[in-house]
């Protein structure tokens, strides 16, 4: 049954939407913390350019889910109502001032590069936010649990990059531990509101997310917490930092697959009133 009182599953939004999310996320959160940290040289460039290749991939793959592609010239019609629109209204600024930032690393592109990649991450977590028919999307704490992701997601590749690069730092730990810590925070109030929320298979949905959602942040925060407490040798940082960051991209990523692929159930609808067949109504004939 593809529909009726009890949650369906949508099937408009596949792995190639799941796509969008996880390297636009990610992609913007690594905007922010190469801006933030103020990597320099070969390390900028290196970072911005896996933040241009998964921030456009993510954009590929919407307009590659598209039946007919030149329609998604479509999605800049409706600014005032769409957060998609906004995104793709976003997204031109955001690779245009990552590739300047990229090769000039000038202060006012970098602050424009850093505003444009918050302003995406919110224009995602806000689509996200305004799938009204699905519990799981619509879910108020979905906002600040998307921003966190791609946040983290960012914090985490850059922390790895500048690990693998001899650039370990307690900073870069200190700040994952941060964001990590509001993403498992943010994660847990989400699940709990769904919990009480949910039902059947919508509700049964939820337990897929308890490996995802470790590895993308209760793992890593315990990695890094490590790295913070213990103070190991250089080597020991480097190698700690490396892998919190990549349990805690992979870890996002796979949260946001399940999101969007496996957990987005409609919610059905109610009919409180059914007709009774052969039933007089109340009051009629008098």
């Amino acid at each position: 049954m593809s529909f009726g009182p009890n949650p369906w599953q949508q099937t408009n939004w596949d792995a190639r939407a799941a796509g969008n999310f996880i390297g636009g996320g990610a992609g913007s959160g690594l905007v922010v913390a190469t801006v933030v940290f103020g990597a320099d040289g070969g390390l900028r460039i290196t970072l911005l350019l896996l933040a241009l290749a998964l921030i456009g991939g993510g954009l590929t793959c919407v307009w590659a889910e598209i039946g007919r592609p030149w329609r998604a010239l479509n999605v800049f019609a409706n600014p005032n109502t769409s957060w998609m629109t906004r995104e793709a209204l976003v997204a031109p600024v955001l690779l245009g001032s990552t590739a300047l930032l990229m090769l000039l690393g000038i202060a006012w592109i970098a602050a424009l590069a850093a505003l444009a990649a918050l302003a995406f991450l919110y224009c995602q977590a806000r689509i996200l936010r305004a799938a009204r028919g699905i519990p799981a999307w619509r879910e108020p704490m979905t906002l600040p649990l998307i921003i966190a992701s791609g946040l983290s997601e960012g914090m985490a590749l850059y922390a790895a990059g500048a690990a693998l690069w001899g650039r370990a730092s307690t900073a870069a730990c200190l700040a994952l531990a941060l964001l990590l810590g509001l993403r498992v925070a943010a994660g847990a109030v989400w699940r709990q509101r769904l919990a009480a929320a949910l039902r059947g298979q919508a509700l049964r949905a939820l337990a897929q997310f308890k490996w995802p959602a470790l590895a993308a942040g209760a793992l890593p925060l315990a990695l890094v917490l490590a790295a913070l407490l213990l103070q190991p040798p250089a080597s020991w940082l480097t190698a700690l930092q490396v892998l919190a960051g990549v349990l805690a991209a992979a870890g996002g990523a796979a949260f946001k697959f399940v999101l969007i692929t496996r957990a987005a159930f409609n919610q059905g609808f109610a009919l409180p009133h059914l007709p009774v067949r052969g039933a007089r109504r109340r009051g009629a004939g008098s």
